[in-house]
């Protein structure tokens, strides 16, 4: 009989539980180990009804989990020691495991520049709280609007979900009539705009470009936030050659710049388990070189960079490789409980699709770690429509569905 313990109950570990139970052999135990006995989505604080309806996409992980015959606890993962296979729990108690799974979700790293985030001068929307406060806080800007920065910081992974931000703010402004009173600057640590932290292409960076001309959004990119002040943002634009080419001074009144990520205090400075950022090594098989029982996927893992950037910008790690990465993992596990060795390869692909408001964008990279096999970028309300009629529609109706007209000028004319 085997145990196999999965930190983090999100959709990777969710999925991973759910697949290695049916994998796994009915003598062997699966316990998932998280720090929230709720599921929790994060809707946009831009939608109809705000964050206020996240209560709509939470329920009890407990009970779903043991109806698959699967062990759960909310108590967190306090400390991982890989030398003797056990979870040190956060109430005290703790887990001997066979195998570790480790799909924990990122710890936002706000406090890597001064004034970042809700404790500081911006919002941030990662987490259902941060949702909630956002919204609150957007109310209060729409009823005096002024200028608004958005984007990423430096060492960010999520730079799809960055763009899709700025466009849905512009979008709501619009909707609400008061976009010729905004001014949008978009700052990413990207070289370009386009690059997605992926290396991008001449399409990518054409297309979203293009975009956020239309939308009449200022863009600074290969930039790093030096500090967040209340009303200011303080910007170092970079040169291709990652010398610093011209200071910046950003006035805003609402702002959401994405984070760099972490992986969980449970992990930090394992050596040879994680990196510098707290994020797993592993092999081509998911698993960790130095104890070859750990596992991760989802956010946790460190996969190859694909190429360095002036201003840090880590690999994006999105949800469609969630059913490869989690079904390698699975049956790797499997054939090391069966005495062989792992022989699974997952594949790096990545298929993100942008909702800009009123249409969108959809890109794919395969495989997304490498030189790209094969790419490709199309635009189209295709994107909106789907999720105007299902989770973050409201009633349901399809509003502001059709693209707007650009022709008689900027998005707000």
């Amino acid at each position: 009989m085997s145990h196999i313990v999965i930190i983090g109950a999100g959709a990777n570990g969710l999925s991973m539980a759910y697949e290695m139970r049916e994998l796994a052999r009915s003598s062997d135990r699966i316990t998932v180990v998280a720090n929230d006995p709720q599921f929790r989505s994060v809707l946009s604080p831009w939608e109809e009804g705000g964050a206020a309806a996240c209560g709509e996409i939470e329920f009890p992980l407990g009970p779903r989990l043991e109806k698959k015959g699967i062990g759960f606890t909310a108590a967190g993962a306090r400390r991982v020691h890989p030398d003797r296979n056990q979870v040190e729990l956060g109430d005290g108690a703790s887990l001997d495991y066979d195998f570790l799974v480790i799909s924990a979700g990122p710890k936002l790293a706000f406090d890597e520049v001064e004034g970042l985030g809700p404790a500081g001068h911006t919002q941030a929307v990662c987490h259902v709280d941060q949702a909630v406060i956002a919204s609150e806080a957007w109310k209060r800007f729409v009823a005096d609007p002024g200028p608004i920065v958005v984007g990423t910081a430096q060492g960010a992974t999520c730079f799809g979900p960055a763009y899709q931000l700025a466009f849905m703010i512009e979008s709501d402004l619009r909707r609400r009539g008061i976009r010729d009173s905004v001014e949008i600057t978009f700052v990413t640590s990207e070289p370009y705009i386009g690059h997605l932290g992926l290396g991008g292409d001449t399409e990518s960076k054409a297309l979203l470009e293009s975009a956020m001309r239309a939308a009449d959004i200022e863009c600074i990119a290969n930039a790093s936030v030096d500090r967040v002040e209340t009303g200011r943002m303080y910007l170092t634009e970079h040169d291709a050659r990652g010398k610093p080419k011209s200071d910046h001074v950003l006035a805003f009144k609402y702002s959401i710049l994405l984070p760099a990520c972490k992986s969980i205090d449970a992990l930090a400075g394992i050596e040879g388990l994680v990196n510098r950022c707290g994020f797993i090594l592993i092999d081509e098989f998911l698993r960790n070189p130095k104890y070859g029982n750990i596992y991760a996927v989802g956010v946790s893992v460190a996969p190859a960079q694909t190429a360095q950037t002036q201003a840090p910008a880590e690999i994006p790690k999105v949800g469609y490789s969630i059913e490869s990465v989690v079904t390698a993992a699975a049956n790797n596990i499997r054939d090391q409980m069966d005495g062989k060795a792992p022989s699974h390869r997952p594949i790096w692909n990545e298929v993100s699709v942008a909702d800009l408001g009123a249409a969108g964008i959809g890109f794919v990279e395969l495989p997304q770690t490498t030189t790209p096999g094969g790419n490709g970028f199309s635009r189209g309300n295709w994107v909106h429509l789907p999720r105007c009629s299902s989770c973050e529609g409201g009633s349901g109706e399809l509003h502001q569905a059709q693209e707007p007209d650009r022709s008689a000028g900027p998005a707000h004319a």
